[in-house]
């Protein structure tokens, strides 16, 4: 979907929030318990990532029905996260501030992801 020579999925507001969610959520699981290693935060660590990949994935994509599917991989893997976030928080592996920040990024990200699909289909 490269538009131009100087254009880049880096360019893009919501990959780069996505890669700004995903280095805070980096941050928050070491301090998960040990025993969540491979288990919670191996999962939220995935889903977290999937995000941005999947974006710039699909960006390199030909044709606007794969960069479409592209995108909802990376919705979907936001979903993932934001359930992911409330299973932690539920378990009080996030404290109820840091919670709240990672949830509200997420649910920004969420509304740009899905105005961005919107605006590609039409």
């Amino acid at each position: 979907m490269e538009s131009s020579k100087n254009s880049t999925f880096r360019k893009l507001l919501v990959w780069q929030k996505s890669m700004a969610l995903v280095t805070l959520i980096y941050s928050e699981v070491m301090v998960f318990p040990p025993d969540e290693l491979y288990a919670l935060t191996s999962q939220i660590k995935r889903s977290a990532t999937s995000i941005p990949s999947n974006i710039a994935e699909g960006y390199g994509r030909e044709g606007k029905k794969d960069y479409l599917r592209f995108l909802n991989i990376a919705l979907s893997s936001l979903f993932e996260l934001q359930t992911q976030l409330e299973i932690a928080y539920n378990l009080k592996f996030l404290k109820q501030d840091n919670f709240n920040k990672l949830y509200n990024d997420s649910r920004e990200i969420e509304r740009m992801l899905s105005s961005f699909i919107r605006k590609i289909k039409n």
